[in-house]
């Protein structure tokens, strides 16, 4: 049986990651773990305890005493953060990879790992439109830089060591459970909940700036197919390419409209401007479709509809507790 360790699992992956693998493999099983406390269903739903991925003296402790076999890792400092504390941000950024890669290395139990990669690992240089998974990577951001360092890590303990290592470059990732946290393509979580609370949004980027963004649920699927795949099936040994939708913020306005006539935006783009300039526009996500299945539910409209309502919801509750 799996035993499974989440690190990060308050974050807006590991909050709604938790709750899948807890269904698949049991509550018992899925420990979660933060800097911080989580929501209540992770922490009422199974084992949770604080855990700081940089003590790796704890680290190794917690995974042995807990016979773990599989450790995602999703604690890391986004590219808009980033940007304001770079030194700190590579610290922490490759230092608790080179953890969990360690500790993989010395305890035999732990057979599987899950590592987010980002498109920040792409600049300027890469081709925007339909980005290859194999294409020039020249990132300009701190994240960009720890993700693609990352990347090479994972390919280099996989050969060297045989560390079962699996990655994916997320794009801009969509979810109502938790709110932004200081990425680029945060715009497109805090235009959903500025359409109900307050009817209008100032986005910091321009009206046409097109990114690849994906809703939360594709992106856990997609998560879990990789990891549950045959390793034999695994020709990409740093990161997989996944695009999802190609969307610009004027195109969310426009489908928000739908459903709240009212609704306006206004855009005053700031420093995550030029760091979205640099990302694709679209990507080629083919390499990921043959070796795994990868493959997406949501669209534009079906998003949209879901966000607003389950946003709506989480107000309301707000507002009677």
């Amino acid at each position: 049986m799996e035993r499974i360790l989440i690190i990060g699992a308050a974050g807006q992956i590991g909050s709604e990651l938790t709750i899948e693998l807890r269904k698949r493999y049991g509550s018992d099983h899925v420990f979660a773990t933060d800097i911080k406390e989580a929501s209540p269903d992770i922490m009422i739903g199974g084992p949770f305890e604080l855990l700081d991925v940089m003590d790796d003296k704890r680290l190794i402790h917690f995974v042995i005493r807990h016979k773990i076999t599989q450790i995602y890792h999703l604690a890391a400092v986004l590219s808009g953060n980033a940007e304001k504390l770079p030194i700190q941000a590579w610290h922490i950024n490759m230092n608790s990879m080179m953890n969990i890669l360690e500790v993989a290395k010395m305890v035999d139990e732990v057979k599987k790992i899950f590592w987010p990669s980002s498109i920040a690992v792409f600049g300027p240089t890469t081709p925007r439109i339909n980005t290859p998974q194999l294409t020039v990577m020249e990132p300009t951001t701190v994240y960009g830089i720890s993700k693609l360092a990352g990347e090479r890590w994972c390919e280099y303990y996989y050969n060297k060591y045989d560390i079962d290592v699996r990655s994916i470059r997320y794009p801009g990732l969509i979810s109502y459970k938790t709110e932004a946290g200081g990425g680029t393509t945060d715009y497109a979580v805090e235009i959903y909940y500025s359409a109900v609370k307050n009817g209008s949004y100032d986005c910091f980027l321009t009206q046409d700036t097109a990114l690849p963004l994906l809703f939360m649920p594709d992106a856990i699927k997609a998560t879990v197919d990789l990891m549950e795949a045959e390793p034999s099936s695994l020709s990409v040994r740093s990161a997989y390419n996944i695009g999802g939708l190609s969307i610009k913020p004027s195109e969310i306005h426009a489908e928000i409209v739908k459903h709240i006539p009212e609704f306006s935006i206004s855009y005053t783009p700031d420093f995550r401007q030029s760091i979205a300039d640099t990302w694709p526009q679209s990507i080629d996500d083919s390499i990921s479709a043959r070796d795994w299945g990868c493959s997406y539910q949501y669209n534009l409209e079906s998003m949209t509809e879901i966000m607003l309502e389950e946003i709506r919801k989480k107000l309301n509750l707000e507002i009677l507790r």
